[in-house]
Parts: structure tokens; sequence; C-alpha cells
């Protein structure tokens, strides 16, 4: 079977203890997923990180240190690869075009002391990003996220 493989660039964007998370909704139930999408042809990861984070929450932010890689390899037409960045939120970006994803109904600064019990997908990054800003340690590969993978409630 020939499958594309999608790189992507994701955004953790932490304000006061709370993490930026585009909200998602559909007729069953409500999640959140990190601000982020695919690399344009000739973009850098960088730009695709900040484009993105633009795009969906109107928000400024500066790409930083590489912080996670996980992947998707089943339940999608394509492999996905997920690089997940720190970023620094710089503020309001004006005049900046929404474009928002399909089920996207806004977005929300996630309490990151209760993040491991918070409906956040791919769930393998909810202990680590909760490590990350505790100042513990925590895994940068996190491999494939499976449909069905446990929920990271330790």
């Amino acid at each position: 079977m020939m499958r594309q493989i999608r790189t992507s660039a994701k955004a953790v964007v932490i304000q006061d203890g709370r993490l930026l998370a585009i909200k998602l909704k559909d007729d069953q139930e409500e999640w959140f997923i990190l601000p982020g999408g695919g690399q344009d042809v000739e973009e850098r990861l960088p730009q695709t990180v900040e484009r993105e984070v633009r795009e969906e929450t109107g928000m400024e932010v500066q790409c930083g240190d590489l912080l996670f890689v996980i992947e998707g390899v089943h339940g999608e037409s394509f492999h996905r690869v997920d690089l997940v960045f720190l970023c620094d939120y710089l503020g309001k970006a004006e005049n900046a075009p929404l474009h928002s994803d399909t089920n996207q109904t806004g977005f929300e600064w996630l309490d990151l002391s209760v993040l491991n019990r918070l409906p956040l997908y791919p769930s393998k990054l909810r202990r680590p990003i909760m490590n990350f800003y505790e100042g513990k340690e925590y895994t940068k590969y996190l491999g494939n996220e499976e449909v069905g993978d446990p929920e990271c409630l330790k």
C-alpha cells in the first residue's frame, strides 16, 4: 500500500500555567488538539508552526526548541509525523485571517495542573507536556498514537 507521509508542526504555548489548545466539537463530544498543521512545500518548520497558530487562533508566536515527536501511523489516509515545538506567545496578530479546521469551535487555555485528565489529543502528549512544565524529565519521541491508547491519568 502506498501512503504519503505528512509532516506537521504543532505548538506548545504556555501562559500563566495554561496551555493554548484548539477546541473541536462534533455531534458526540468535545476535545482539544495543539495548534498547528501541515507543512507547505519550501516552508521551514518554524514558519509552519507560526503560520498555523496565527491562522487558527489569531495569535503571534515565536517558534523555539523542538519538544516532542509523535506519529500517527494508522487511522488516517497518510502517515502523520507531528513535530511539537515550544513557542513564545508574542500577542494578538493584527488583521490575521483565521482559517479554522473542520469541527473547530475556537480555542481555550487549558490548566496544566490537570492536563492529564482533559481530552487533549494525541493523549500521549498530556503527561510529557506536564512534566516539561514542571521541570521533570520527559520523553521526546513519543512513538505512535494508536486508537484506544490509554489515557495518561498517572
